[in-house]
C-alpha cells in the first residue's frame, strides 16, 4: 500500500516529508499543503506520474552554479515516456524563456523549480484554475522572476496513459477553459489590454489585443 512505501521511505531518510489530509483538497490546494512543507532555497514542481531523469537535480545545482545571476526559475525539456516504460518519444526540444509562446502554449510544464521565497510571494496554485493551475503559476512565477533558466536537456519524462491530457486532451477539456482565464489574468496583471480563446489545438491560445492605437 502507499502508506507503506511512504512509511518507508521517511524512516530511510528525514528529509522526506509527508502529511496526511483530513479530506481531498483539489489539485492545487493539495500541492499547496506540500509547498508550504517546502524548507529549501529552491522547489521543484512535477506532476505524480512524471519520471525524474537520474542526472536532473545535478543539472539544477550545475546551472545554478554556473550562472552569472541567481536565477529565480529553470525549467529543461522533456519527452514522453509509455506507461511500462518501454518507449521514449516525442521529445520536446524547448527554447529559451519565450513569453509570447508562453502565452500561447504552457510549453514549461512540468520539472519547474522556483526559488522557494517567489512562491511564497505569488502565492502558490489557485483552485479556480484546477487543470490548467500550473500554468497559472508559471505565468506568475515568470512575470515576478528576474532571472529564468533553460536546461537544454531532457530533464524528465512524461507517463502517458490513456486518461492523461497528453495522450487523450479531450479528458480535460475544463483544462482549456482554465487555461484561457489563466492566460487573460496574465495580461490583466501586466496592462495588457487583450481577450484570450483557444487556439486551432488543444493546449493552444489565441491572444486578440485590443488596443484601442497602435502600441
Amino acid at each position: 500500500a502507499m502508506s507503506e512505501v511512504l512509511r518507508e521511505y521517511t524512516s530511510k531518510d528525514a528529509r522526506v516529508k509527508v502529511e496526511n489530509l483530513k479530506e481531498n483538497l483539489g489539485i492545487a490546494e493539495n500541492t499547496n499543503a506540500a509547498m508550504e512543507m517546502a524548507a529549501g532555497e529552491y522547489t521543484g514542481l512535477l506532476d505524480h506520474d512524471d519520471l525524474l531523469a537520474p542526472q536532473a537535480l545535478y543539472r539544477i545545482v550545475e546551472a545554478l552554479n554556473q550562472s552569472s545571476e541567481e536565477p529565480d526559475v529553470f525549467y529543461s525539456d522533456e519527452d514522453k515516456v509509455t506507461t511500462d516504460l518501454s518507449e521514449h518519444f516525442q521529445p520536446h526540444f524547448k527554447p529559451d524563456f519565450n513569453v509570447d509562446l508562453l502565452r500561447s502554449n504552457n510549453y514549461i510544464t512540468h520539472f519547474f523549480v522556483v526559488r522557494t521565497s517567489l512562491i511564497r510571494q505569488v502565492g502558490g496554485f489557485r483552485r479556480e484554475y484546477d487543470g490548467a493551475q500550473d500554468y497559472d503559476f508559471i505565468l506568475r512565477c515568470t512575470e515576478e522572476a528576474k532571472h529564468i533558466v533553460h536546461i537544454p536537456k531532457v530533464l524528465y519524462h512524461w507517463r502517458c496513459h490513456p486518461q492523461s491530457t497528453s495522450e487523450n486532451p479531450e479528458s480535460k477539456l475544463y483544462a482549456f477553459t482554465n487555461g484561457c482565464k489563466a492566460v487573460k489574468a496574465h495580461y490583466d496583471r501586466i496592462g495588457i489590454p487583450a481577450e484570450v480563446e483557444r487556439g486551432p489545438f488543444y493546449g493552444m491560445y489565441h491572444t486578440k489585443y485590443q488596443w484601442k492605437e497602435e502600441p
